[in-house]
């Protein structure tokens, strides 16, 4: 892997752009998301945990995709590319991985639907922001 590949700051801006993108989802589907998954808010533990967790997993999904999309592109990202591998890495993983769980789980269709929408919006902001940035700058 080549890390110099990487965009550092693409990356980073990825993945502050995806949790805000989180923030709104969920503020917007909070009524729906508490009822799918079976929560009630009285009982609830508060915890800024679960925050800081989902940042450091976007930062690490957006990592990944900096190096995925500069790899298969020839290290020349755009947004178009980021938006397609931010697809497919939703497809391919988190789509069904969420499917095979929340079945497992006993959850319904409707959990599934909020959860793998806001993993889609992450993936495709992250692939457009790294594509949008493109190529790290090379001091010369």
């Amino acid at each position: 892997m080549d890390f110099s590949a990487v965009n550092w700051l693409a990356v980073i801006v990825a993945a502050v752009v995806a949790w805000l993108f989180g923030a709104v989802w969920y503020m917007g589907l909070s009524k729906p998301w508490l009822k799918a998954a079976k929560l009630d808010p009285a009982t609830m533990k508060k915890s800024p945990l679960p925050f800081v967790i989902s940042f450091i997993a976007e930062l690490l999904m957006a990592l990944v995709t900096a190096l995925i999309v500069g790899a298969m592109t020839g290290g020349e990202p755009s947004p178009v590319a980021g938006l397609v591998f931010g697809f497919v890495l939703w497809l391919g993983f988190v789509a069904t991985t969420l499917s095979v769980n929340h079945r497992y789980e006993g959850f319904g269709w409707d959990l599934t639907l909020i959860d793998a929408g806001h993993w889609l919006g992450v993936l495709l902001l992250i692939g457009a922001v790294i594509g949008w940035f493109g190529a790290p700058v090379v001091a010369g």
